[in-house]
């Protein structure tokens, strides 16, 4: 497998340990980024909206959401996911030039399909 995957998440996120233990399973190799320890670089925020759009990104249902208040604000959302990255939907996974994002092991099928 050329490619590394990287898993942007939370250890306390369910989807981000069901994303890890997909590419475990499968012996794939992984990169972990805890958004509680480090945010996305902005190369790799505007690599992932490349492939997914900016809106579906923020976590509006989050807690980080909903502890700011957001609800009623008017903000620059890549500012925002930058500054914040507790605000992310979780996980964000990265492949090479592909993103996804949630649970989505649809998705990551057809990426490790493309590598055999």
């Amino acid at each position: 497998m050329a490619s590394t995957i990287q898993i942007f998440g939370t250890k306390k996120c369910s989807d981000t340990n069901k994303a890890i233990r997909f590419f475990k399973e499968r012996n794939v190799k992984t990169q972990f980024v805890d958004l509680n320890e480090k945010g996305m670089s902005k190369g790799e925020l505007e690599s992932v909206t490349k492939k997914v759009p900016l809106e579906q990104l923020i976590d509006k249902d989050g807690k980080q959401f909903r502890k700011r208040n957001m609800k009623y604000m008017v903000f620059d959302l890549q500012k925002e996911l930058l500054e914040d990255p507790l605000l992310l939907n979780t996980p964000v996974t990265r492949f090479g030039r592909d993103a996804s994002v949630g649970y989505t092991p649809e998705v990551w099928k057809k990426w490790l399909q493309t590598q055999k």
